[in-house]
């Protein structure tokens, strides 16, 4: 058998088995060690490749698909550090659980630490960011190589997609030369080799009603619990737990991205504006809790931090679909490794529910509209990055997605997005929560055919713009509200802005940049409104159109701050004739 049989056999056999097993999406980027998978990819008539030419950038698409989707999507990019460009992205996967198929390729062992170019250490080069690593053999066209690498391909969509979600990395060694030949008898499926793959059955974890009977038996005689929803994907949840929360009589506080604040499920236990509200010691000591059942991962606020961590005493539950230890408060928490669905309907369906106060949820309620009321007060015409978030939460189009940037973006979306009826997506990379790589995300995520409204600072926009091209290329439909507050705005909240000698220079730093410009090179409409009724109307406006518009809105770091500060006083001002 030739080379270039072996090669077509081996290369054909591992992404057939990637389809087979539900891989619709593949994200490339250009070189020649990566030709036999790239041009395999695209010969592959169930998967849809993209062409993302830099590496960070694609691997932050990659991880916008797989996040709107639910699904794992693949990388395939040339040897040396291309590779390494992966990093920052898959980072974010591992932790905010997303499935990628990573697909390294590589020099063959012979020309690994000899001097050859595009020759680096590729072998577990991201640790222990990915759930499963594998050096794969090299390319031979024989029946057990072939079902050898079918079985490597279903082994990692099965590893990333399966328990918590996460990437896997596949490292390839392919001599030259390197283009397959899709001419050849054998390729893609054996009837042999196909009866013999079996792809992985798993199921939930689940839990039986009595096993929950000491959580209730410690419950049974409190009556003034909290349930939290902290960001999570899954849509279908909303219900369930929002009945949960009727059923027993108690608040719950939701962050923007539990997918709570918006849909057609029943919203009156909701606290949206918990943060608001917890932003105060007093509060936090008045609404001292008998228990806390919080479901999917830590909620943005700090505020809520606070509050866990000051009532380190109060019995704490947190629900997981899978294993994994995601509290930061450093309490000691009860964990409940099971499928969240289904114990949010045991405790709905319990007989010995808590007997909650109905005088609680009253004052939760009562003290989240004096919270709404203020958020949504319009004092001024200027723009501020409140009213940038409100306008948003009254055009951005039903059933579409609303990806938020880091940093004040998305505290701000705490703060300013309330309820909604309206059914959306809403999004962030807050497993590491930075800000590279946020416009490739959100436009990653645009290529489900779905709208997407991305909320963004400057310097997170500076980060990628590159990104953009991809909007241009396959004509995605996104609308991104850029907020340009010329600086790092988050750090004018923290000490460090009271240091006059250096702030500006280490943290504040200002770029000065027209991104009128950058925005153009992408064939983008750029709009920059100088008031919220112009800014309104561009908005709407945006949402008329194809393709890109970027919608600048300038605010002054120092004057936000202040009139952040302004709005949170006024909120404690008049809960303190609630609290008291």
């Amino acid at each position: 058998m030739t080379h270039i049989e072996s090669l077509s056999k081996y290369v054909t056999h591992f992404v057939d088995g990637l389809a087979s097993s539900g891989l619709t999406d593949v994200v490339l980027s250009p070189g020649s060690r990566s030709t036999p998978l790239a041009l395999t990819f695209c010969e592959h008539t169930d998967i849809k490749e993209w062409m993302i030419i830099d590496e960070r950038s694609a691997a932050f698409f990659a991880l916008g698909i797989a996040k709107k989707t639910n699904r794992p999507v693949a990388l395939v990019c040339t040897s040396g550090t291309a590779a390494a460009n992966y990093y920052p992205a898959i980072v974010e996967a591992r932790l905010s659980r997303v499935p990628l198929v990573v697909l390294t390729t590589d020099r063959p062992h012979e020309l690994r630490d000899v001097g050859a170019p595009q020759a680096i250490d590729q072998m577990h080069m991201f640790r222990n960011e990915v759930k499963w690593f594998q050096e794969m053999a090299l390319p031979e066209g024989t029946p057990s190589m072939c079902a050898y690498v079918r079985q490597k391909a279903i082994r990692s969509i099965h590893i990333a997609a399966s328990g918590n979600p996460g990437p896997v990395h596949l490292n390839f060694p392919f001599r030259e030369p390197l283009v397959p030949d899709f001419t050849l008898d054998g390729l893609w499926t054996d009837e042999k080799i196909d009866s013999n793959v079996h792809i992985p059955l798993e199921g939930v974890k689940t839990l039986q009603q009595e096993q929950l009977q000491p959580l209730l038996q410690m419950l049974s005689n409190q009556k003034r619990g909290v349930i939290v929803c902290g960001p999570q994907v899954d849509p279908t949840f909303a219900a369930v737990l929002a009945e949960l929360a009727s059923v027993w009589n108690l608040p719950l506080l939701v962050d923007p991205l539990s997918q709570m604040r918006q849909g057609t499920h029943e919203k009156d236990p909701i606290i949206e504006g918990y943060d608001a509200i917890l932003r105060t010691k007093k509060a936090r000591e008045s609404l001292k809790p008998d228990f806390i059942i919080r479901f999917g991962a830590m909620p943005v606020s700090k505020a809520y931090l606070f509050y866990v961590q000051e009532h380190a005493d109060v019995p704490q539950f947190v629900v997981e679909n899978n294993e994994g230890y995601r509290e930061p408060s450093n309490t000691l928490p009860h964990f409940i490794y099971a499928d969240q669905k289904q114990v949010a309907q045991l405790l709905i369906d319990a007989e010995n529910k808590p007997k909650s106060e109905a005088q609680w949820l009253h004052k939760w309620k009562e003290l989240n509209a004096i919270a709404q009321k203020h958020v949504q007060l319009r004092i001024k015409d200027e723009i501020t990055e409140g009213s940038v978030v409100r306008y948003i939460h009254q055009f951005i189009p039903k059933e579409t997605t609303f990806f938020i940037g880091n940093s004040m973006a998305i505290r701000d979306v705490d703060t300013f997005f309330t309820v909604s009826d309206k059914e959306l997506s809403m999004l962030a990379n807050r497993g590491a929560n930075g800000i590279d790589g946020v416009i490739s995300s959100a436009i990653g995520a645009a290529t489900t055919g779905t709208r997407v409204t991305l909320l963004i600072g400057d310097l997170s926009f500076y980060h990628d713009m590159n990104g953009l091209l991809a909007t241009r290329l396959y004509a995605l439909d996104i609308t991104i509200v850029l907020v340009n507050n010329n600086g790092g705005g988050i750090f004018s909240f923290l000490p460090q802005a009271n240091d006059p000698k250096h702030f500006e220079a280490l943290f504040g730093t200002p770029s000065h940049l027209d991104f009128k410009y950058a925005t153009e090179m992408y064939h983008g409409v750029y709009e920059r409104p100088e008031t919220n009724d112009s800014f309104a109307k561009a908005l709407k406006e945006s949402y008329q159109r194809s393709g890109l518009t970027v919608i600048e809105a300038r605010t002054e770091r120092r004057e936000n701050a202040k009139w952040h500060r302004k709005i949170w006083a006024h909120i404690e001002e008049e809960m303190l004739g609630v609290l008291t």
